[in-house]
């Protein structure tokens, strides 16, 4: 895979920090600090921009500041820019029906009720673009009590207990990503979708 853009998805400001809902922009910040390249906000993308690495082995961060909805009108405004295609994407988002510390790299895809991947397939008419869900857990198993709490669970933060979790499937999705550039999807999808974050002992 030629990977050009990696996208994450979430919600600006600080209201939203650290939510479930923004584990794709949590995991560019902490790519982008690993790399020492600073965000800027980029008005005709509708999104803030980071770079790493130069020439042919560049590779842009793109975290859309149009909230969750419409992260598609970014995506595709820096995919016009760059004259790149969804082919040299890879979406970093939330995934609530994947349990906390799971990840599943996939090559195309529905948007599986994500809102940010329904704007992402709307905007660019193609569910062919890679994508890589994080897992954030359900709040709930009964469909019911699900539907009642998944406003404040997706965007509610991680708890003390979560965060060692947390941190150790962000330290995979950016080997992941690593692995990507140098050897694809095929093996970079081994590793990562039998990947399990060790659970602290209660």
């Amino acid at each position: 895979m030629d990977l050009r853009l990696l996208v994450g998805l979430g919600n600006p400001g600080p209201r939203y920090v650290d939510t479930r809902h923004n584990v794709g922009f949590m995991a560019l910040e902490r790519l982008a600090a690993c790399e020492a390249a600073a965000f800027r906000s980029q008005t005709r993308l509708q999104g803030l921009l980071a770079e790493i690495g130069t020439g042919p082995d560049r590779l842009r961060l793109l975290m859309p500041q149009t909230y969750m909805n419409e992260s598609g009108r970014s995506i595709r405004a820096a995919l016009d820019w760059f004259r790149l295609s969804p082919a040299q994407l890879l979406v970093l988002v939330d995934d609530m029906d994947l349990p906390l510390g799971r990840l599943r790299l996939r090559a195309s895809g529905s948007a599986g009720g994500h809102n940010g991947l329904r704007s992402t397939i709307q905007h660019l008419g193609t569910q062919e673009f890679a994508r890589l869900r994080i897992g954030i857990g359900a709040p709930a198993e009964q469909p019911a009590e699900r539907r009642e709490r998944t406003v404040s669970h997706v965007l509610g933060r991680f708890s003390g207990e979560e965060r060692p979790v947390v941190d150790a499937m962000l330290e995979e999705v950016l080997a992941g990503v690593d692995l990507i550039r140098r050897q694809g999807l095929e093996r970079a999808g081994n590793r990562l979708n039998s990947f399990r974050a060790p659970v602290p002992a209660s």
